[in-house]
């Protein structure tokens, strides 16, 4: 059976981890099969097997809600990490932007837009949510679309346009509607090949 883990979380995160009368807390514990233990002075959650638990990777799970919620995600949201086909990806700025605060301050404004209109734009089109907290920027979805909102906020970390990365995303977007068809009808390369003998190659369209 797995072992105990524990992660550190920011004090300000251990309300929403709770939830109202502990709701959030049963919740995941119900989700993952595990126990959860909050030591809300030193801010350390500490994530024990349940004794029903039938998932071997519900530590892990619980690990990943647990951290989503602390990057500033609503419980509801970091709950889809259940799921085998969600992630989640924390983007660290620093690594970035290096530790200057107005720098930070500014890239963290620039991802998120006049009015959180860029924010808005990215998790539209890559399909994903984000979570913008302290000195990170978080992202739960599949992977194909993190990886997609994660290119483009690299963009406009490193100095884009945001018209450039609003025409990569939508670039991207009909790259990810291609490879969901695909995937549906078991097509592994870049021709369709229809009842009549005529093929069709996505390639020459672009």
């Amino acid at each position: 059976m797995p072992e105990t883990d524990y992660l550190k979380i920011p004090q300000n995160r251990i309300g929403a981890l709770i939830g109202s009368n502990g709701g959030v807390k049963k919740s995941i514990e119900k989700a993952t099969g595990t126990i959860l233990d909050i030591d809300s002075d030193e801010g350390t959650v500490y994530i024990t097997p349940g004794e029903n638990m039938e998932d071997p990777l519900g530590v892990w799970n619980a690990n990943h809600i647990v951290k989503a919620v602390a990057r500033g995600f609503n419980p509801e949201v970091a709950l889809k990490l259940v799921s085998d086909d969600y992630y989640l990806e924390v983007i660290s700025l620093p690594l970035y932007i290096g530790k200057s605060k107005k720098a930070l301050a500014r890239h963290k404004g620039r991802i998120i837009g006049k009015d959180g209109k860029t924010r808005e734009i990215i998790m539209e089109m890559a399909e994903v949510n984000m979570a913008i907290y302290g000195k990170t920027v978080s992202l739960i979805g599949e992977m194909d679309n993190i990886m997609v909102a994660k290119e483009a906020i690299e963009m406009i970390l490193k100095g884009s346009r945001h018209k450039s990365v609003y025409g990569f995303l939508e670039h991207k977007k009909e790259d990810l509607k291609m490879k969901e068809f695909k995937d549906l009808v078991g097509i592994e390369d870049d021709k369709i090949e229809f009842k009549d003998g005529i093929e069709f190659d996505e390639k020459t369209l672009q």
